[in-house]
């Protein structure tokens, strides 16, 4: 099906079941321990080995030697597989570096070899005899340090580094009123639960992997390009995945040693990444050096924006997109972007919840707040006045749904905006220092094709295949509902396989495009098969409803499972999309509000409650995306309060590198969120009308936490994380 004309009304629309507030489907699974996760998938191939891997203890430089007789010689072992026992391997397309170091080293904890055992216990023993000697080489771990040397990176994904729209320069240069300040973000790890982990076994040349993956097409292509052997030969099977946050989006070096364990043990073969690995081996949100200016005319209208970041990576890595959001935001008509890249030689930068926009956000939505107090405007006001209904870039191309404005007004009543001090540091409760804050939030919509494979069996079941994934997040609860609804049927009577490459291909989970890319593909292949009961009941379509389990047309009343009665009736088909995206801006808008405390004498800062709107589409599940929201929000509690992966950059690496020194928020940090989605569809999304809002939740949350803590206590800060030995020392005196 191919979807390049504005939606009209379709049996969606009918809300039926799209729209209703549902628990997951799988949750009894999940919450009695029986959903079966990629480590501990038991069942699926028998005489199951244990794999420990062993990570490089240099950040740069060569391997000069590696003794392993001790580790082969331990009692259980199998096998041990090492870069130069493994042969040839090929670099993944979604990697930086290579899965297998040696002899040449990447990055610190860059895998090198695996010791594969009976028992877990054995393969870890073994792995601490490797005995491994290092040339260590000169490495660059310091981002302030390299922005001499950051270059102008190449395009990615279609975006272009740099803007320009109109003069800024000279814009800036004449403003009445000018902000010019830098702000840092630190480099952040995904901290998911359930680590990176695969089982593989072979048939022959045929290889199965049981992993833990958010994009199943992508990552059979780079398990077959890194082992040299062909995509046909590949499964990888991902039915249910522990949290992934973007850090899962790729193939990592559990999957591959996996791989090679088993080939070389001549049994399947169980990865689980330890934990104190993850952070360095695995990838990670980099750090940014941010660079805003604004000008603007006394009376608040912006006059000119400029945004500049600067982040590192690995040769061959590319940037933090932190500028995107500017370019789309707010209204001037003056402009500039920048993008650099710097090489670093840290462990791997790449996606991570709301790549770009949630660290861009944090800087620029603290400079807009400044701005505002410049101007002596409610910040609130002040986002309002900057509104526009078109691209600012592109001003022929108008947004397909803008309800920025809406977000900010309802939630500056819902909040109590209008009973805040306008002044910083001025409103007290006992020794706690109390300020509100508020940030715009913004993320774009992306839509992918996606395909899936609908059966209804002569029981009336409908039995739902695509390789999507679900990482937490309700795929397959939203799925269920997408072809209950098409097809008319109760949620219950509908079963939803995911996450195997045998099923057809779909968006995946990751950049807010899996919910409604999926669901638009489950809506096509559900709209064949329609076509296909309708035709088998010799029915009109043009005037068919699918409702209670059977089909009304010209008068009739026939139950779905005549039209399946002498045998299954299967539809496949794939949601294709036209240039809507290209004519329409497709984004979604939010705003959030934030009340914080800082303890006057000690600095200690609590969040007391938190609210988010948001314009993100229509809503297809509000229960699963309330809780998406909820969980993106406590994040950017974390990421303006407490998360910081500490570079040591003698030796480059990521030194707090487990949860223990890697502090991320938890229940009691936050006693109250509040969540409210606008009453929204947008037609030129898809026949769903729906969009993204996993990511819209993260994006602004951060500054909104920030400009909080500025409003109670009058100090500034710029880097994150805002914590109390940056207020500390610039406290108001304590009564």
């Amino acid at each position: 099906m191919k979807f390049d004309t504005p939606a009209t009304d379709n049996p969606i629309d009918r809300l039926k079941v799209i729209g209703k507030p549902t628990s997951r489907i799988e949750g009894p699974l999940k919450t009695s321990g029986t959903a079966p996760y990629a480590y501990e998938r038991h069942d699926a191939v028998p005489n199951q080995a244990y794999g420990y891997i062993v990570g490089a203890a240099i950040a740069k430089g060569r391997i000069s030697s590696m003794e392993v007789s001790q580790a082969k010689a331990a009692p259980g072992v199998l096998a041990v597989v090492t870069a130069a026992s493994a042969g040839s391997l090929a670099k993944g397309n979604f990697n930086t570096a290579h899965l297998l170091g040696g002899p040449d080293i990447q990055h610190y904890h860059q895998a090198i070899a695996l010791v594969v055992a009976e028992s877990f216990e054995q393969a870890r023993a073994a792995a601490s005899l490797v005995r491994v000697q290092y040339a260590r080489g000169k490495g660059n771990f310091d981002l302030a340090k390299s922005l001499d040397g950051a270059i102008k990176p190449p395009a990615s994904f279609g975006t272009e580094p740099d803007s320009n729209f109109g003069d800024f320069d000279a814009a800036f240069a004449s403003a009445p009123v000018k902000l010019d300040a830098k702000y840092t973000t630190p480099d952040h790890s995904h901290a998911m639960m359930e680590p990176h982990a695969s089982i593989a076994s072979w048939d022959g040349d045929k290889l199965t992997l049981w992993t833990s993956n958010q994009m199943i097409a992508w990552s059979v292509g780079d398990v077959a390009k890194t082992l040299g052997i062909a995509k046909e030969n590949v499964r990888l099977v991902s039915p249910y995945i522990g949290g992934g946050f973007g850090g899962k989006l790729f193939v990592r070096a559990d999957a591959i040693l996996a791989a090679l364990g088993a080939k070389a043990a001549g049994r399947p073969v169980k990865v689980a990444m330890q934990r104190p690995l993850m952070i360095n081996n695995t990838t990670h949100r980099p750090a940014t050096i941010q660079r805003i200016r604004l000008g603007a005319t006394t009376d608040g209208k912006l006059t000119a924006i400029g945004h500049e970041s600067w982040s590192g990576d690995l040769k061959g890595g590319g940037p933090e997109t932190a500028v995107g959001q500017t370019r789309l935001l707010y209204a001037a008509p003056h402009r500039m972007t920048a993008m650099r890249l710097a090489v670093l030689d840290l462990p791997e930068g790449n996606a991570m919840r709301a790549p770009g926009e949630a660290p861009g956000l944090m800087a620029l939505e603290i400079a807009v707040d400044e701005m505002a107090e410049k101007l002596g405007i409610d910040p609130v006001a002040f986002r309002i006045l900057n509104d526009t209904q078109v691209d600012p870039e592109k001003p022929e191309r108008p947004f397909s749904q803008r309800r920025l404005n809406e977000c900010l007004t309802i939630g500056a009543e819902k909040f109590g905006w209008k009973n805040r001090n306008p002044k910083p540091g001025m409103t007290r409760e006992g020794r706690w220092l109390l300020g509100t804050g508020v940030a715009a939030a913004f993320r774009n919509n992306i839509n992918e094709k996606s395909a899936a494979r609908v059966r209804l069996d002569r029981f009336g079941k409908v039995i739902v295949e695509t390789d999507m994934t679900d990482i937490g997040t309700g795929s397959y609860t939203i799925i269920a509902q997408t072809a209950a609804e098409m097809l008319g049927v109760p949620l219950g009577q509908v079963e939803v396989r995911l996450g195997d490459s045998l099923f057809p291909v779909s968006a995946g989970s990751g950049g807010q495009w899996g919910a409604n890319s999926s669901t638009a593909g489950v809506y096509a292949a559900c709209d064949k098969l329609r076509s296909a009961i309708v035709q088998k009941l010799g029915l009109d379509p043009a005037d068919a409803v699918f409702e209670k389990g059977k089909v009304r047309s010209g008068g009739k009343s026939i139950a779905l499972t005549k039209a399946s009665a002498e045998r299954d009736i299967v539809a496949e088909d794939m949601m294709e999309y036209g240039d809507l995206a290209q004519t329409f801006q497709q984004s979604t808008f939010g705003a959030h509000f934030v009340e914080a405390a800082v303890d006057a004498a000690t600095g200690e800062i609590r969040i007391r409650r938190m609210l988010a709107v948001c314009a993100a589409g229509r809503i297809l599940n509000p229960k699963a995306a309330r809780s998406q929201v909820i969980g993106a929000m406590t994040m950017g509690a974390g990421a303006a309060l407490m998360e910081e992966l500490a570079v040591d950059k003698r030796f480059g690496f990521f030194v707090n590198h487990d949860l223990a020194g890697y502090e991320v928020p938890v229940h009691a940090d936050i006693p109250s969120q509040e969540v409210i989605f606008l009453d929204e569809v947008d037609p030129t999304t898809s026949p769903m009308k729906a969009k993204g809002v996993g990511e819209l939740g993260i994006c602004g949350v951060a500054a909104a936490v920030a400009n909080a803590v500025y409003h109670a206590t009058g100090i500034r800060v710029r880097n994150y994380p805002v914590t109390l030995d940056k207020l500390i020392d610039k406290l108001p005196d304590v009564a």
